[in-house]
C-alpha cells in the first residue's frame, strides 16, 4: 500500500477547508439569503517602525493581502514583485488600494529586516508582523495555511500557502488570485471595484 505523503496531505486538508470556508446563510424559514466567504477578519500586528496596526486602520481602501517571508527563495519575491507591478499599473488609483505583505516567520522577520524587504519592491507596500500568536491568528482568519519546515535554528525555511487576497474597504474578501496570477488580470479585477 503506498504511502501518504504527510505535506501533500495537510496541504489537502487546507483546500477542502479553503472551499468549505464558503457558506450560505439561510432564514429561520429556511430561504437563501445571501453567501459569503469566511475569510479575512480582525488583526494586530506591527508595521516596519513598531507601531500597532490593526486592520481597521485600512478601512476606506481595497486591502490586497499576501502572507509570506523574507526568506522565501521564490515564491514571495515572486508575489511582491508582480504586486508592484500591480500598484504601478493603477496609476493614480493606487491610492485607494493598501497592499499589505504579512510575515509568517516572526522570528527571523525583524520590523527592520522587514522594512528592508519590502521597500525593495515598493514603498507603497506595508509590511506587517507581531508575535507568533498574532501571526498565528491573521493567518487562521485569512485561511492562511503555514508551517516551519526542517532546517536548523537560522536556517531553515517555512511553507505557506501563496494566495493573494482582494478585500473590501470595509475589509470583507472580495476574492483572491493564485500564484503567479498576472499583473494585468489583478489590475481588472481590482478596477471593476474602485469605479464600483
Amino acid at each position: 500500500m503506498p504511502r501518504i505523503n504527510p505535506f501533500l496531505f495537510v496541504i489537502a486538508l487546507f483546500v477542502v477547508g479553503f472551499a468549505a470556508a464558503y457558506f450560505i446563510r439561510f432564514t429561520p424559514e429556511g430561504s437563501r439569503t445571501e453567501g459569503r466567504a469566511l475569510i479575512g477578519g480582525p488583526f494586530s500586528l506591527s508595521d516596519p517602525s513598531g507601531k500597532r496596526v490593526t486592520d481597521r486602520d485600512f478601512r476606506g481602501k481595497l486591502m490586497l493581502v499576501f502572507f509570506g517571508y523574507t526568506h522565501c527563495p521564490d515564491v514571495c519575491p515572486t508575489e511582491l514583485q508582480n504586486m508592484a507591478e500591480v500598484i504601478g499599473k493603477l496609476g493614480p488609483d493606487a491610492q485607494q488600494v493598501a497592499p499589505i505583505f504579512v510575515s509568517v516567520d516572526p522570528a527571523r522577520d525583524t520590523p527592520e529586516a522587514l522594512s528592508s524587504y519590502v521597500g525593495n519592491f515598493s514603498p507603497s507596500i506595508t509590511g506587517l508582523t507581531g508575535t507568533q500568536d498574532e501571526v498565528a491568528s491573521a493567518a487562521k482568519a485569512y485561511r492562511v495555511f503555514f508551517r516551519k519546515a526542517d532546517g536548523n535554528q537560522d536556517n531553515y525555511s517555512v511553507d505557506h500557502s501563496a494566495f493573494v487576497y482582494l478585500m473590501d474597504r470595509n475589509g470583507n474578501y472580495i476574492t483572491h488570485f493564485m500564484f503567479n496570477t498576472p499583473a494585468e488580470t489583478v489590475v481588472k479585477e481590482i478596477k471593476k471595484h474602485i469605479s464600483g
